[in-house]
C-alpha cells in the first residue's frame, strides 16, 4: 500500500507530528472542535499540496489560483493534486446563483437558444448578465434600489445642521456644498419649511447649472437632486463607492421585486422564447427535481446531446440532496452545507483518477437519509483510485472509513496530538473522546417531560408547506426532524413567527457588526479590557481599540487590505503596516500582565480565563466553554465563525431567559457528539427554566433525547411540507412511515 508521509507538522497546536495516511482510501479525522484536525487536513496536507501545484504554473496563473499559505511542516512526500471542497459560502453578489455555480443555467441557455420558440437568439443573450438579454428596468437582478427619504433626511433640521443623514453629505462635506451653495435654498431653514418647489429641486432636480450659485461655486460644477445623485453614485451596479458604504446604504435602501420584469431578470424577447409553454425564467425558478422531470419530458432527437448533459447535471443536484433548490437561488443566501454540497456537483461523473479529495464536514445539513446518497458519492470517489480525506463528527460517515486519526485528546494547547489512528473497529477501544463515543449504548428518553399547554400552529403553507397545522408543547424540549428539504425551517423559523410574534429564532445567520467586530465585543467585555491595560500603562483606554486611537492608519484597524478583482471574489491580505493586528506598532509596547493587547486578543477562552482569572468579567466565559467553544480567540472576527458557531454565541445570551418561546435551527452544526452531549445540558436547563424550546435537527443523539418529536416530509421540496409524526421518541420509533424513525433504530442498535 501506498501513503502520503508526514514529517514534523506543527501548524497552529500540532505537536510536531509525523504520520502515514493509506492513498486510494477513505481517511476520517475526527476530535473535538479545536483538536487539531483542520490544522492538519487543512492547512499542512492540503495548503502543501496546494503550493505545490501553483509552483508548477506561470506568475500569471499562480496570482489567480487557490492560496492557503504555507505549512509549518519539516516534510510531506507522495501528494497528488488536490481537490479541497470546504464550507466556505460560495458568496458572490447578486448575480451570482445556483444556476451559474453548477453550470446547469449555461446548459438551459443552450437548450432554449436551439429548441425554444420563437427564436430569441443564441445562447448568450439567454443571460442575465448579457446587455441584449437582461431586463434594462433592474439590469437583469430582478429587484430595484428604492431610497427611503425618511431614513435619508431629517426633516425637523435644517441643511447647515446637517439634514441629511448620510456620509459626504454631512455640513463640511464636499457633497453636502453642492446644495448649500447652489443658491436655491435658505441653508438654516428647516426642511420640513420647505416649498413644493423647494422639495421638488432637492431630491428630484435633473442635472444642470445653477443660475445664482453662492460664491464657491465651481465654474464646472453641476446641480442634481439627491436622489439622482445617491442613484447615480452608489447605487448603479458599476458604482466605485458601492462597496465601502454598503452599511450605510442599509440604513436608507429598501428594494422591491422589479415591476418591469416581475423578478425574472429578463427583457420581454428572451421571456417570450418558451419550450412547452415555460419560459427560461419558468425554469430557473422551478425546484430542481421538477425541473428534473420536465427535462425528461422533452423529446428531440436532434439535441440529445443537450439534453443529457442537462439531465446528468441535474441528477447529480438530486444525488446530493439539493432537489429542492432553484436555479434563481442567489449563491450567497446557501448555508455552508449547501456551499460544500454544491461544489461536489462539479466533481460527479468526471473520470479523473489519483487526485487528493479533501473534504471539511459534509455531513453538515443532511438527514441521515441523506448522508446515504453523499456515502455513496464519496465511494465512488475513491473507486477511481483518489485518496480521500475527510474532517467529520458525524458516525455515520465515520463508519464507512478505512482509516481513522484521532486528533485530540482536548481543544487547542490541551490538543494537537493523534490519539489513536488505525481501523474503524479498533476505533471504540481507545481511550479518546471518540472512542468513548463510539463504545457507550444508545439509549432514549424513556421519561418525557409533560407539556404544560400547547400552542396551535394552524394552516401553514408557505413554500412547499401543505396547510400544515401542528400543535406544539409548551416548557418542553420539542426536536423538529426530516429530510432537508422538507419544510422543516420554513415552518417552524417562517410561519411560526408570523403567527406567534413573540418567538425568539436563534439561527446560524451572521451577526450584525462591522468587519471589527470580533468575540470580544460581542461578548460587551473589550472596554473593561481596554481599561485594564489603560491603568497598568497610565494611558488612554482609546489607545486600546481599532476603532479608535489605536488603529492602524494605513488599514483603519481593518488588519486587512481588501484587493477588489471585479466579477471575481475579493482577496484579502494582512495589512503590511500592522501585520494584521489592527493597531498601530507602537500602541503594542504597552502591556498588561507581560502580555500586549495583540496577545491578549490571541487568547483562546480557555486560556483568558486562566490569564484573566481574578478579574469578575470573564466569568461571562464559563458558558462558552460549555458550550464547547473553549479553543476561539478572543479576537477572532464574528465574520469568519461558522454557523453553528454563531449560532452557539448567541444561545450564550438565552441561557438566562425564562418562559420563552426559543427556535434553535441545527445548534449541533460542527460539534464533536462530547460537545453534543454538553449542549443537550445546557439545553435541559432552558426547559427547567420554564421555556419552551423548538430544535430543527438531524444530529440522532439529540432526537433520541427529546420530549416531543414532530417529523415534516416524508419527503423534500413538493413530496414534503406535510406533519409524519407528532409524538414521543418511544412512539417515533414505531412509525414505519418515517425515514428519521427508521434511521433512529438503526442508530440505537448501533448499525
Amino acid at each position: 500500500m501506498k501513503y502520503i508521509k508526514i514529517k514534523g507538522a506543527r501548524q497552529n497546536n500540532l505537536r510536531n507530528l509525523s504520520l502515514q495516511i493509506p492513498k486510494n482510501q477513505i481517511s476520517v479525522f475526527t476530535g473535538v472542535s479545536g483538536s487539531g484536525k483542520s490544522s492538519l487536513v487543512f492547512e499542512t496536507i492540503g495548503a502543501e499540496a496546494q503550493r505545490q501545484i501553483n509552483e508548477t504554473q506561470s506568475s500569471f496563473v499562480r496570482n489567480r489560483l487557490q492560496h492557503l499559505g504555507v505549512a509549518d511542516v519539516d516534510h510531506i512526500a507522495h501528494l497528488n493534486v488536490p481537490v479541497i471542497i470546504d464550507q466556505k459560502r460560495l458568496g458572490g453578489n447578486a448575480r451570482s446563483t445556483v444556476g451559474t455555480a453548477t453550470d446547469i443555467y449555461a446548459s438551459l441557455r443552450l437548450l432554449f437558444s436551439r429548441l425554444g420558440q420563437p427564436f430569441a437568439g443564441y445562447s448568450n443573450v439567454f443571460s442575465f448578465n448579457h446587455p441584449q438579454g437582461m431586463c434594462t428596468a433592474c439590469e437583469g437582478l430582478g429587484f430595484v434600489s428604492a431610497i427611503n427619504t425618511d431614513a435619508l433626511i431629517d426633516q425637523t433640521q435644517s441643511l447647515n445642521e446637517g439634514a441629511i443623514r448620510f456620509p459626504t453629505f454631512q455640513p463640511g462635506g464636499y457633497r453636502w456644498l453642492r446644495y448649500t451653495l447652489s443658491g436655491y435654498f435658505d441653508n438654516d431653514k428647516n426642511l420640513q419649511d420647505y416649498t413644493p418647489e423647494e422639495w421638488d429641486l432637492l431630491l428630484h432636480a435633473d442635472t444642470h447649472k445653477p443660475p445664482h450659485p453662492s460664491p464657491g461655486w465651481g465654474k464646472t460644477m453641476q446641480y442634481q437632486g439627491l436622489l439622482p445623485r445617491l442613484q447615480r453614485d452608489f447605487l448603479k451596479k458599476d458604482s466605485k463607492e458601492l462597496k465601502l458604504r454598503q452599511q450605510e446604504l442599509a440604513s436608507i435602501v429598501t428594494t422591491q421585486t422589479c415591476p418591469s420584469c416581475r423578478g425574472q431578470r429578463l427583457n420581454e424577447t428572451i421571456l417570450s422564447c418558451r419550450i412547452n409553454k415555460l419560459n427560461i425564467a419558468d425554469c430557473a425558478a422551478m425546484p430542481i427535481d421538477e425541473l428534473l422531470t420536465f427535462i425528461q419530458g422533452l423529446h428531440a432527437p436532434a439535441y440529445d446531446t443537450v439534453l443529457q448533459e442537462l439531465l446528468k447535471k441535474l441528477q447529480n443536484m438530486v444525488t446530493i440532496g439539493l432537489q429542492y433548490l432553484i436555479l434563481n437561488r442567489a449563491t450567497n443566501s446557501l448555508s455552508g452545507g449547501e456551499s460544500q454540497r454544491i461544489k461536489m456537483v462539479r466533481h460527479l461523473g468526471n473520470s479523473l483518477e489519483n487526485l487528493l479529495y479533501i473534504f471539511d464536514e459534509p455531513s453538515i445539513g443532511l438527514h441521515p437519509k441523506d448522508l446515504d446518497n453523499l456515502t455513496t458519492i464519496i465511494k465512488g470517489i475513491k473507486a477511481k483510485e483518489n485518496t480521500v480525506l475527510i474532517v467529520e463528527h458525524d458516525p455515520d460517515l465515520v463508519k464507512i472509513a478505512d482509516h481513522v486519526v484521532d486528533m485530540g485528546p482536548g481543544s487547542g494547547a490541551k490538543g494537537g496530538t493523534i490519539v489513536y489512528q488505525g481501523n474503524f473497529k479498533e476505533l471504540a477501544k481507545s481511550n479518546g473522546k471518540t472512542g468513548v463515543y463510539f463504545a457507550a449504548p444508545r439509549s432514549i428518553n424513556k421519561k418525557p417531560r409533560q407539556p404544560s399547554g400547547w400552542i396551535q400552529l394552524k394552516n401553514g403553507n408557505l413554500h412547499n408547506l401543505k396547510n400544515i397545522s401542528v400543535a406544539i408543547p409548551q416548557q418542553v424540549l420539542t426536536v423538529v426532524t426530516g429530510v432537508a428539504g422538507s419544510g422543516k425551517s420554513t415552518l417552524m423559523s417562517k410561519v411560526l413567527p408570523q403567527q406567534y410574534p413573540q418567538v425568539k429564532i436563534i439561527d446560524q445567520s451572521p451577526m450584525r457588526g462591522s468587519i471589527r467586530s470580533n468575540l470580544l465585543t460581542y461578548l460587551g467585555i473589550a472596554d473593561q479590557a481596554r481599561q485594564l491595560f489603560a491603568r497598568a500603562n497610565k494611558v488612554s483606554a482609546a489607545l486600546f481599540s481599532s476603532n479608535s486611537e489605536g488603529a492602524c492608519p494605513n488599514c483603519r484597524g481593518q488588519g486587512i487590505a481588501k484587493i477588489d478583482l471585479a466579477f471575481m471574489d475579493d482577496i484579502e491580505a494582512p495589512c503590511e503596516v500592522c501585520a494584521g493586528s489592527g493597531f498601530k506598532p507602537e500602541v503594542l509596547m504597552y502591556t498588561y500582565q507581560g502580555k500586549n493587547i495583540v496577545e491578549v486578543l490571541q487568547l483562546t477562552i480557555a486560556q483568558a480565563r486562566i490569564f484573566f482569572a481574578d478579574i469578575p468579567f470573564i466569568s461571562g466565559l464559563d458558558i462558552l466553554i460549555e458550550l464547547g467553544m473553549d479553543y476561539m480567540t478572543l479576537g477572532e472576527r464574528l465574520s469568519d465563525f461558522s454557523g453553528g458557531e454563531r449560532q452557539r454565541l448567541k444561545l450564550s445570551r438565552e441561557l438566562n431567559e425564562d418562559n420563552s418561546l426559543l427556535v434553535l435551527d441545527e445548534p449541533s452544526t460542527g460539534l464533536h457528539p462530547s460537545d453534543t452531549k454538553k449542549l443537550m445540558g445546557l439545553l435541559n436547563q432552558l426547559v427547567d427554566k420554564g421555556n419552551t424550546l423548538v430544535v430543527i435537527e438531524h444530529n440522532l443523539d439529540i432526537i433520541a433525547q427529546a420530549d416531543w418529536v414532530i417529523d415534516i416530509g416524508p419527503g423534500a421540496g413538493k413530496q414534503g411540507g406535510e406533519l409524519v409524526f407528532g409524538g414521543p421518541v418511544k412512539e417515533l420509533l414505531q412509525h414505519t412511515d418515517s425515514a428519521t424513525a427508521s434511521y433512529l433504530n438503526k442508530h440505537l442498535k448501533g448499525n
